[in-house]
């Protein structure tokens, strides 16, 4: 698939937005402002900054350092984990280098066992995440480990947690949500005027957000302009290309495989519901009562496939379809992702409630089964076609 001719100057400030963060880290760290290395969209970010301490991703998504994951973890384990690992045992991450610490969370048993190994490298601290948030006490038991998160950031050089600095951190965090949703709808609002490839490094650069108010500017200038190419007719990708949600476990620079190969046989990603997607965008944090308590709330709202029962996930990938006038459903699954594998049977149910079609992926970080996966994907949007 061509790239289209119209690319918003906006762009540009994304697609080197590591060099970014990787520059304002040092600039953090030097102001003696701790770094904590966050795996997961289960990690309350404005609770993190609020306590003075910077968060930034960590996960890994190249095939490169998994070699030496599997020295010491199974083989069969699903290559985000692995990678994850990797990156940490041979310090190839510049990110992970720049961590003072992590803040890791139990959404599945592979990287619950994995962390184990992780915090003989570097400090960590893991969050238990309840796997039914519906449960009476839920809640609180995951507001307890919001707590208990906080005396951690305070033992690592992390600030005492104040009403004024968690309403701060809650709002930028909010109009980044507000931001990068608008930029997902106005540019799907119609033809498409980016990919979802071109859309990639904006919705993966909020995990590597240092600072707020450079990034917010970016972001709307982004969504400024593509609300203008929408109001002059400015489309950049053929109006014909089907429209396919693209769900399941998250993508990024390196394990976009599946992305790409559904836009170079033809299609067009409006909509990337995972977690390097627009899982969570939809959900503010709450500003008014206690706002703790309205933090954790909106985290443990998130539907990942680690809950169970997750009814969260279907009800947003029915809305999805709907809002975005989806055409497809390809469901991503990691070779080793117990969790969305299982799941997938669910997501396959309620595209045929849809009467939309779907095309479960199961593959791994390795190029191998590209050729093989590119068949599927073009019988798969030939039959949509």
């Amino acid at each position: 698939m061509n790239t289209p001719e119209l690319t918003p100057q906006g762009l540009q400030f994304f697609e080197k937005f590591s060099e970014h963060a990787l520059a304002a880290l040092e600039t953090a760290r030097e102001a003696g402002m701790p770094v904590a290395g966050v795996y997961c969209i289960y990690a309350p970010l404005e609770v993190i900054r609020a306590a003075g301490a910077v968060p930034i991703g960590l996960c890994g998504k190249r095939q490169t350092p998994i070699q030496a994951a599997e020295e010491v973890l199974p083989a069969s384990l699903c290559p985000l984990i692995k990678s994850s690992f990797g990156y940490a045992k041979t310090d190839t991450c510049p990110f992970f280098s720049a961590s003072d610490f992590v803040v890791a969370e139990t959404t599945c048993d592979g990287k619950k066992k994995m962390y184990e190994f992780l915090g003989r490298i570097k400090p960590l601290h893991l969050m238990h995440l309840p796997y039914d948030p519906s449960l009476p006490g839920a809640l609180q038991f995951w507001l307890d480990e919001v707590g208990r998160l906080c005396r951690f950031l305070a033992s690592q050089g992390g600030n005492e947690l104040t009403e004024t600095r968690l309403l701060e951190e809650i709002t930028v965090q909010n109009a980044i949500r507000d931001l990068l949703w608008d930029i997902v709808r106005v540019n799907a609002d119609g033809a498409p005027i980016l990919t979802g490839m071109q859309l990639l490094p904006v919705l993966e650069s909020k995990s590597f957000m240092v600072e707020a108010e450079p990034y917010l500017d970016a972001l709307q200038g982004l969504r400024d302009e593509l609300v203008d190419r929408r109001a002059r007719g400015k489309t950049g990708v053929p109006a014909h290309r089907p429209r396919i949600l693209l769900t399941g476990t998250p993508v990024g620079k390196g394990s976009h495989k599946v992305l790409q190969l559904i836009e170079e046989s033809g299609g067009v990603v409006v909509c990337m519901d995972n977690c390097s997607g627009i899982k969570g965008l939809d959900k503010p944090v709450e500003t008014g009562g206690d706002l703790l308590v309205n933090a954790a709330r909106r985290y443990l709202d998130i539907p990942c496939a680690c809950m169970s029962p997750n009814p969260g996930r279907v009800a947003t990938i029915e809305a999805l379809c709907l809002d975005f006038r989806i055409q497809g459903i390809v469901d991503l699954t990691w070779q080793g992702c117990h969790g969305f594998n299982v799941e997938s049977r669910i997501v396959r149910e309620a595209a045929e409630r849809l009467s939309t079609p779907f095309l479960q992926v199961e593959t791994g970080y390795s190029e191998s089964d590209t050729e093989q996966i590119r068949t599927r994907v073009e019988a798969f949007l030939e039959a949509i076609s």
